[in-house]
């Protein structure tokens, strides 16, 4: 599998957010690139899941969008007189 390519502001901003996290949760300093090889592991390992959940999420909404076309569908049908 590829792995998901991060636009460069993106990448520095979750970079930094990783740093502040370590600092105010941890008291912890971390460098900038101990931060973003951090990153880069966890795109590799969580990224899958994250992307396979939002797979499954997505089929979801297109079948429940699918059942209300199909149900507006129906009910544009002519009704169709028997004939004697």
């Amino acid at each position: 599998m590829l792995m998901m390519k991060l636009p460069k502001e993106q990448k520095e901003q979750l970079t930094g957010r990783i740093q502040q996290y370590f600092e105010l949760e941890r008291s912890e300093t971390l460098g900038s690139i101990a931060a973003e090889q951090l990153l880069d592991f966890m795109i590799q390992e969580i990224g899958p899941h994250l992307y396979n959940h939002a797979i499954n999420d997505a089929r979801k909404a297109v079948l429940e969008r699918m059942q209300t076309l199909e149900d507006e569908l129906y009910a544009l049908e002519k009704p169709i007189a028997a004939r004697r």
